[in-house]
C-alpha cells in the first residue's frame, strides 16, 4: 500500500476553503492533515472536500481556535485525541488506516512572543505540552505510527533563516528545542522530511509581517512529519510546496508532504 500524506497548517479552513480544494486537485496527496482550522467540526465545509474524493474525516474543533482535522480518500477510523497539558483545547486527533498505521496531527502551542515561562503563560504551556507529550511516549511507545502537524518549533540551524538571530525568538529557542527532541526521543520518532532532505535551509513558515516573504526568504520549519522506527524506513519524496505560500489571501505556511509503501 502506498500512499501520500500532506501536512498544513491552514489558519483557518472556512476562510480557505478554496485553497485546500485547490491543494487536493493539484496534488492529490492521499491524506492532508490540517491545524489551526479554527471552527467547530460541524462547520468544517466538508461537502467540496468529499466531491474531490475525501469522503473520510476525523477531526476536533472548536470555534476561532486551534482545531485539527485529517482529510482522507483512504478509509480511516477515528483513533481518539489527547488533551496534553489539559489545555482544553483542539490540538490532537488521530486516525488509524486499514492497513493498522495510525497518525497522529498535531498543533503545538506557539507559545507567545516572551521565551519565559514567569512572564509569559503561553510559553509555559508550550513546554508543559510538550512535556506531557514526552512522557505520553514514553509510558506507551508508539509503534506503526505517524506524527504530523505545526509543532510549532524549529530545531536544527538549517531550519532557520539566522541560527543566532532567532536564538531568543520563540519557536527557536534552545529550551523548546530541548524540550521537542525530548518528546521525539521517548517516542523513538523519525524525522522524515530531514530523513530525505538531510542537509540545507528548508522552511515551511514565512512571516505575515514580511512584505515580500518569497525575496527576503525569513523561514523557519515549523511543520513536521515523523515516523516511528518500524516504518520510516518505507518513507520517501519529502517535500515542502514552497509556492503554496504564495497563493491568493495565503496561510503563514506551506504544505509539507512524504510517501510511505506500506
Amino acid at each position: 500500500m502506498t500512499f501520500t500524506l500532506a501536512t498544513w497548517n491552514i489558519n483557518s479552513v472556512r476562510l480557505r476553503e478554496a485553497l485546500v480544494a485547490r491543494l487536493l486537485t493539484e496534488e492529490t496527496p492521499d491524506i492532508l492533515c490540517l491545524q489551526e482550522c479554527k471552527s467547530p467540526v460541524e462547520k468544517i465545509p466538508v461537502e467540496q472536500f468529499q466531491a474531490l474524493g475525501y469522503v473520510h474525516m476525523v477531526a476536533r474543533g472548536q470555534k476561532g481556535y486551534n482545531g485539527v482535522a485529517i482529510l482522507s480518500k483512504l478509509p480511516i477510523t477515528d483513533a481518539g485525541s489527547t488533551d496534553w497539558a489539559q489545555l482544553g483545547h483542539a490540538r490532537h486527533v488521530a486516525a488509524r488506516l486499514e492497513n493498522g498505521v495510525t497518525i497522529h496531527n498535531c498543533y503545538v502551542p506557539a507559545g507567545g512572543d516572551i521565551p519565559d515561562r514567569s512572564e509569559n503563560v503561553k510559553f509555559g504551556q508550550k513546554l508543559d505540552f510538550l512535556t506531557h507529550l514526552r512522557d505520553d511516549f514514553r509510558a506507551s511507545k508508539p509503534q506503526k505510527s505517524i506524527l504530523v502537524g505545526d509543532l510549532n518549533i524549529a530545531p536544527r540551524e538549517d531550519d532557520v533563516w539566522n541560527h543566532k538571530a532567532l536564538l531568543k525568538i520563540v519557536s527557536h529557542t534552545p529550551i523548546e528545542v530541548d524540550h521537542l527532541a525530548q518528546a521525539q526521543e521517548a517516542g523513538g520518532w523519525v524525522d522524515i522530511t530531514r530523513k530525505d532532505i538531510p542537509s540545507g535551509l528548508l522552511y515551511s513558515w514565512w512571516s505575515y509581517r514580511s512584505p515580500d516573504w518569497d525575496s527576503a526568504d525569513k523561514g523557519r520549519r515549523l511543520d513536521h512529519i515523523w515516523a516511528t522506527p518500524d516504518i520510516s524506513n518505507a518513507s520517501h519524496s519529502s517535500r515542502v510546496l514552497r509556492a503554496v505560500r504564495g497563493w491568493d489571501q495565503p496561510s503563514d505556511h506551506a504544505p509539507v508532504f512524504a510517501t510511505f509503501d506500506l
